[in-house]
């Protein structure tokens, strides 16, 4: 487990410093340019490979907090499309959806660390989705509180069209055996 915590702090903590100390954040990005980026996707990589590492050692000894009926894995199963499409949305040029949405990728982790929540019940699992959905919603708040809504303008139809069609492409991949293959995990197994 505490190599998933290790992680958890490093990857969260280092997206959290712009919430957290905004000035100090803007002053290094400033004086170290580049330097900042390559510090803070370093920090990020080994972050999430401790997480990956971390979850995979923790998960299958971990604690039962409690065990989820059915019916929520199928709600989970189907909140990932919405988070996928959220994802896509975040990743292309804005339509008229990543206007509406404001903040698509925050979304995304938001309805993706809260769908595993409502499938997973083991401590492992609870550490990192709930870790994950905590900080999104901190991070949404402190976004609101800086005045930033997400895109002023909102663009073609046509990214709207590509981005949904993207996140249902990733969510039948990850259905089909992604998942399994990635993770170990078969997404619609029955419970």
């Amino acid at each position: 487990m505490v190599v998933l915590v290790l992680g958890l702090i490093l990857f969260l903590g280092i997206h959290s410093v712009r919430i957290v100390v905004p000035g100090w954040r803007d002053a290094r990005a400033a004086s170290m340019g580049n330097g900042w980026r390559g510090l803070y996707s370093i920090v990020s990589a080994v972050g999430l490979v401790l997480i990956v590492w971390g979850y995979s050692l923790a998960w299958p000894e971990s604690p039962v907090l409690y065990d989820p009926p059915v019916w929520t894995r199928h709600l989970a199963a189907l909140l990932m499309l919405f988070a996928l499409i959220a994802l896509a949305v975040s990743q292309l040029p804005g339509g008229k959806l990543k206007k509406m949405l404001k903040h698509p990728m925050l979304l995304s982790v938001k309805i993706w660390a809260f769908a595993h929540l409502l499938a997973n019940g083991e401590l492992a699992s609870v550490l990192l989705f709930g870790g994950f959905l905590a900080w999104a919603v901190v991070d949404r708040i402190s976004l609101k509180r800086r005045g930033d809504m997400g895109p002023a303008v909102a663009g073609p139809v046509l990214w709207d069209v590509a981005a949904v069609a993207l996140g249902v492409v990733l969510y039948v991949l990850l259905v089909s055996g992604l998942h399994l293959w990635l993770f170990g995990a078969d997404p619609l197994a029955r419970g």
